[in-house]
This record gives structure tokens, C-alpha cells and sequence, in this order.
């Protein structure tokens, strides 16, 4: 799975993975933020101008980035990831702490631990996918609808692999305006060793949304870990 990227900038590396129906233009603006680092912004699989396939898993796309780590001889990175980007960063940082210097999860989808299916309103999601204007980009809707579906699977094996998370963790939230309820983030970083966690209350889409302060309190929590 060779995926497509934007790769620019000199520095330490900085890995941008965008959200479910999304893509790596999200991350421009950011990116121009990001001085002192080597940023690589891929599509994921079924997303942009990455490969499409006939089914999508989780797993997959934690595989994918972890091949382009290797692909680019990357080592260990800051990575950073929005919505669906941010549970498959949360993934890679479970695998291979190693490969993670720093993490940001921004506004991540959180599976229930166990019990029934669930976690967050699959209405709603369809509705911000909706008013994201998703229909205007370029995605497989399998691959969203696929993610939509295992998140809200109980995962309980997701839960007890964040305690492996080594890297120094911000966990930015929405506020009520997202879908993702801020109660969640709270349990997930709470299950992160020594993670912070941070309100921007614009709703889902924090970078985009309210881009400074997200940039701003990105670059701090770099400084501050760095």
C-alpha cells in the first residue's frame, strides 16, 4: 500500500493524519505552522489519491503509516492525529512505542470497553459528516462507513494497550459541540501514563476551526516535551 503524501519541511520528523473523509490538504494550513520540522501528511488508504480497496480495517491503516515510517526511514516521530487519524496514531503508539516521540490525538472516536456496541451516536456522525461538506471530497465511503462501524464495537483490548503509550500524550478536545463526548476523552487520557488533556471548544474539526489555538497549543505541548 504505497500512500499518497505530502512530504516538506527540514527537521525532526512530524507524522499529520487526517480524519475519516478527509484528507491531507486538512493539514496545510498547520503545516506552514510547523517550522523546524520535517512534516509528512499521507492519505490514508481510501482517502485522496491512496488506494482504494474492497474492505478497510483499523488495523490496516495503522500497517499503512507504519510502512510509510519505514518507506521514508522515519524515526521515532511526532504524531498527530484528528478523528479517525487520531485512534489509528493512538494505535501505532500502542504497537511500536519506540516509533513515537510525541503524540496529539485531536478529538479521537473512543470504542466502548465492553457491553453493547455503542459510544457515540452514529447519527451524529453521519450529521457532522454531513455539515463537514464530505460529499465534496474525494473517499471511499466504505472506508468511513467501515471506521464508523468497528468504533463502535467494544474494544476492550484498545483500552488496555494505552497504558503501553510512552510517548509524552496531548489529547485535545472539542468541547460539546463535537459529537465525541468530552467525558470519553476524559477516560482516555486518564488511561494514558501522564497524559494531558486540553479543550478547544469550536466542536470536531479543532485545526480547522479555530487553527491558531490549535497550532499554539500544539507548538507548546512540543516545547514543553521537546
Amino acid at each position: 500500500m504505497r500512500l499518497a503524501r505530502n512530504d516538506s519541511g527540514a527537521g525532526a520528523p512530524m507524522v499529520l493524519l487526517h480524519g475519516g473523509g478527509s484528507g491531507r490538504g486538512t493539514w496545510d494550513a498547520f503545516t506552514r505552522e510547523a517550522e523546524g520540522y520535517r512534516v509528512v501528511a499521507p492519505d490514508l488508504r481510501g482517502h485522496g489519491e491512496s488506494p482504494r480497496c474492497s474492505a478497510y480495517t483499523l488495523g490496516n491503516h495503522a500497517d499503512d503509516v507504519l510502512e510509510l515510517l519505514d518507506e521514508l526511514a522515519l524515526g521515532p516521530v511526532v504524531l498527530v492525529g484528528h478523528s479517525l487519524g487520531g485512534h489509528v496514531a493512538s494505535v501505532i503508539a500502542q504497537r511500536e512505542p519506540g516509533r513515537v516521540a510525541r503524540l496529539v490525538l485531536e478529538d479521537p472516536p473512543v470504542p466502548p470497553r465492553d457491553g453493547p456496541a455503542g459510544g457515540f451516536s452514529r447519527a451524529k456522525l453521519a450529521l457532522s459528516a454531513l455539515t463537514m461538506g464530505l460529499r465534496r471530497r474525494r473517499f471511499d465511503r466504505v472506508a468511513l462507513t467501515s471506521a464508523i462501524e468497528q468504533l463502535r464495537e467494544p474494544d476492550p483490548g484498545w483500552w488496555a494497550g494505552l497504558g503501553r503509550i510512552a510517548a509524552p500524550t496531548l489529547v485535545l478536545s472539542g468541547g460539546p459541540k463535537s459529537h465525541i463526548p468530552p467525558v470519553r476523552l476524559e477516560e482516555l487520557a486518564a488511561a494514558v501514563p501522564g497524559a494531558r488533556l486540553a479543550t478547544i471548544a469550536v466542536g470536531h474539526r479543532i485545526h480547522s476551526l479555530a487553527p491558531r489555538p490549535f497550532a499554539a497549543a500544539v507548538k507548546g505541548f512540543l516545547r514543553e516535551t521537546g
